[in-house]
């Protein structure tokens, strides 16, 4: 039979009550270990769960006695991005301090799927729920955070719901990157922006744009390109951006990976474009990148500091902590227009 076709079954309780020579009652009893089970009958019972297999299933355990749930939910972006997994690493760091274990799902910016992802962490009882959101709307959690299930969200904040949120100075970040660029002689810069539905992107090309009308300059208008959402797009937008003519001088990237595809786009060019990246990434202080830095694993640990307090009972008003950003300069948002 191919192994395909192959269907693994988990041993049951059942199984092992028989393979043990008791009752149900009686392994389950033995397995959980409740009074009034003979020491020989617990260890058959034991061996016998040990021998096929079998585990005790402890979060249904604990639920049916009453006990909360120990987990809190994450729905992300992409964990392979270092971005989602710093944000992940300071949240479980900072919920395993108050005995609280963190379950994660991938959302892939898709709106539907964030709403089955959610509704699946709700039907399995979490403790709270901390959402990287690519929906428009949350008003249908409303009702849940009435059932007493906190909602935390990352990044980008909730639409049509009331709840805490942990946030990066989008806007001011980006339009350092601006001032950054317009102070080293630029006036062409382009800018190569991800989903432009994405909060987090629209703060960020306000700010650039902010930075630009402030000093007077439309020379950057040609080259505004949105939309660009993973490495090869932003590399091939690159490399068109500096095939016009006239070319732009810098270039701003609004996140860690169209700064990648970036850089992949400018490996040819002898004379590379300025550039300043937001967010910063392994390896950039190595290629001399400017970026436009903050602290991920704070986002993911003021988060999680959040949802413990809703856990433990506080009932304020939804409150918004905003991370800040600051210039690295390494090099490549220094260079000066050619």
């Amino acid at each position: 039979m191919p192994a395909d076709d192959v269907t693994v079954r988990r041993p049951t309780l059942t199984q092992v009550a028989a393979l043990a020579g008791v009752s149900l009652k009686t392994a389950s009893r033995a397995l959980n270990q409740e009074p009034n089970v003979a020491p020989s009958t617990g260890r058959r019972v034991r061996d016998a769960a040990d021998l096929l297999g079998y585990r005790l299933n402890g979060i249904a355990r604990e639920l049916r006695r009453g006990a909360t749930s120990a987990l809190v939910g994450l729905v992300s972006g992409d964990l392979t991005n270092p971005f989602y997994s710093a944000v992940a690493s300071g949240i479980e760091r900072e919920l395993r301090q108050h005995g609280l274990l963190l379950i994660t799902a991938n959302n892939d910016e898709d709106a539907m799927l964030e709403r089955s992802l959610v509704d699946a962490f709700l039907e399995r009882r979490v403790r709270a729920l901390l959402v990287i959101p690519s929906a428009d709307d949350h008003e249908y959690l409303a009702i849940e955070g009435n059932r007493g299930v906190p909602f935390v969200f990352l990044d980008r904040p909730p639409d049509g719901l009331a709840a805490d949120a942990v946030l990066i100075d989008n806007a001011g970040g980006a339009r350092s990157a601006g001032e950054h660029l317009l102070a080293a002689g630029h006036k062409r810069i382009a800018i190569v922006a991800d989903l432009a539905r994405m909060a987090p992107q629209r703060a960020r090309i306000d700010g650039f744009v902010g930075a630009m009308r402030a000093a007077g300059n439309r020379a950057w208008e040609p080259y505004l390109r949105t939309d660009v959402h993973d490495v090869r797009h932003a590399e091939r937008t690159v490399r068109e951006l500096l095939s016009l003519d006239p070319a732009p001088t810098a270039i701003f990237t609004t996140n860690n990976r169209l700064t990648t595809g970036a850089l992949r786009g400018m490996r040819d060019h002898r004379e590379p474009p300025a550039l300043v990246g937001f967010d910063d990434f392994d390896l950039a202080d190595v290629l001399g990148t400017t970026v436009v830095a903050h602290d991920m694993t704070a986002l993911g640990r003021e988060a999680a500091r959040l949802a413990h307090e809703r856990i433990s009972g506080h009932s304020g008003p939804a409150r918004t902590i905003v991370i800040s950003t600051s210039i690295i300069a390494r090099g490549s948002g220094e260079r000066p227009p050619r």
